[in-house]
């Protein structure tokens, strides 16, 4: 083979491993249910999503279980599932309960922990 044919097979090698990476990158974050757009983008001004508020937390009151599941999930919480459907269940929450003591309190029934408790909380707004 000419050294020209090989560089131009090499490129193509080359490009299609980097799309492949791409393509994996992005279908690996959509599967996570993970989202690549800003909410910002997706909402009208002055408004904020639906169960979502500042640095990653979710409402307590008003995010859906696979919000609060995924939100429970980055904060380190084991079995953010579960943890998810006891913070459902609970529901609502003062509003102007920013430590979500009733929360704490409910939780407190299932003796999980107060690490677990606090990394819960974390995630969470009223």
């Amino acid at each position: 083979m000419k050294p020209s044919k090989i560089r131009i097979a090499l490129a193509v090698i080359a490009t299609a491993v980097s799309l492949t990476a791409c393509t994996s990158t992005t279908d690996q974050t959509a599967s996570a249910g993970v989202s690549t757009s800003s909410a910002s983008a997706s909402a009208p001004a002055g408004t904020a999503s639906a169960g979502t508020a500042s640095a990653g937390k979710v409402s307590a009151n008003t995010a859906d279980e696979a919000q609060i599941t995924a939100a429970l999930g980055s904060a380190g919480v084991t079995n953010p599932e579960r943890w998810a459907r006891e913070v459902m269940e609970y529901r609502p929450y003062a509003a102007d309960d920013n430590d979500l003591t009733s929360l704490r309190q409910n939780l407190a029934k299932y003796n999980p922990g107060q690490d677990t408790v606090d990394k819960i909380v974390s995630a969470l707004t009223p």
